[in-house]
């Protein structure tokens, strides 16, 4: 009995000192993985410097200048909301947000659907579809102004021209001369460059897709376009969704194809939101244009709140 009561002593013992041994070794193992690597420091605070000194101090400066009569150097005085009350009074810039977020609109929309089809084509059974990917993704490597410049041409030459061999009237004159039409050539440029990166989000997408579903929805009878809106659709939302999103904030800033097809014309109607904070940089009136950037990049903020709600918690990338 003794001995019995020794044996289960001892094993208490054992198991205690187990035990106590365990979370100091789990302490030991959080400390040590909480130490930083130096390296990593290294790599960390240089770019840490230049992002502050590049992009947040001027961009706290120019916040501050907003509420300012600055011309962009020398003296100034603080004006107060002078400057925004201005901004949200002037029809110019009232006209240039209502074509900037119109335009992105419309842009998203009419890339998302050209984009989600072609993905749906290009992973089909097709005879090089792998060619017609690397084809199709051309666009994306190149420059946006050079676009521009490049159709630009076929607007105002080769366009009226087939369109006076075909007796198309409204399109033998250029476009982008006309003010009701403009627009439209802006989308179609916007969206032939944009396409290839909303394709390739979708290809990923559609490719997640495992083969056996299809199969089964095909066993059961239903049709490509059953299984295109029961299958592929919900099972892609998470990249429709932040491909709308992300698609809509980037065009809110588009700048240089605008620039190389209309330059804002005829007149003001094809004036984006950047072109106008731009110009008026170099027109003198840079705490006012200050006080309109500061504007358009809360509602970027408030778009990229958005995208972050929306995609949290979704699987799609």
């Amino acid at each position: 009995m003794a001995t019995t009561t020794t044996e289960s002593i001892t094993t208490a013992d054992r198991r205690r000192r187990r035990g106590g041994a365990a979370p100091r070794l789990q302490a030991g193992v959080r400390g040590r993985a909480k130490r930083v690597d130096p390296l990593f420091l290294l790599f960390l605070v240089p770019t840490l410097v230049l992002f502050t000194l590049a992009i947040t101090l001027p961009a706290a400066m120019g916040i501050v200048l907003s509420f300012t009569n600055s011309v962009g150097f020398g003296e100034f005085r603080f004006t107060g909301l002078t400057n925004y009350v201005a901004v949200f009074s002037d029809p110019a810039i009232l006209q240039a947000y209502l074509f900037t977020i119109g335009f992105s609109l419309v842009t998203v929309l009419l890339v998302n659907a050209v984009a989600f089809l072609l993905a749906i084509a290009l992973t089909s059974k097709i005879r090089g579809k792998i060619a017609l990917r690397g084809i199709f993704v051309l666009p994306m490597v190149i420059s946006g102004i050079v676009i521009a410049y490049v159709f630009s041409f076929l607007f105002a030459n080769s366009l009226p021209a087939l369109a006076t061999t075909l007796g198309i009237a409204p399109l033998e004159q250029s476009i982008l001369a006309n003010p009701d039409l403009a627009w439209v050539a802006i989308v179609v440029v916007t969206a032939w460059q944009a396409i290839p990166s909303t394709l390739l989000i979708y290809i990923a997408g559609v490719l997640s897709i495992p083969g056996e579903v299809y199969e089964a929805a095909a066993l059961d009878g239903a049709s490509a376009w059953r299984q295109l809106v029961s299958i592929t659709a919900p099972l892609t939302a998470g990249y429709i969704l932040i491909n709308l999103v992300i698609g809509f904030k980037n065009f809110l800033n588009s700048y240089d194809i605008v620039v190389g097809l209309t330059d804002g014309g005829p007149g003001t109607s094809t004036t984006t939101v950047a072109m106008s904070i731009f110009k008026g940089f170099s027109g003198g009136d840079y705490a006012y244009q200050m006080a309109n950037a500061t504007i358009f990049f809360v509602i970027a903020v408030v778009i990229a709140v958005i995208q972050l709600r929306a995609t949290r918690g979704k699987a799609a990338l």
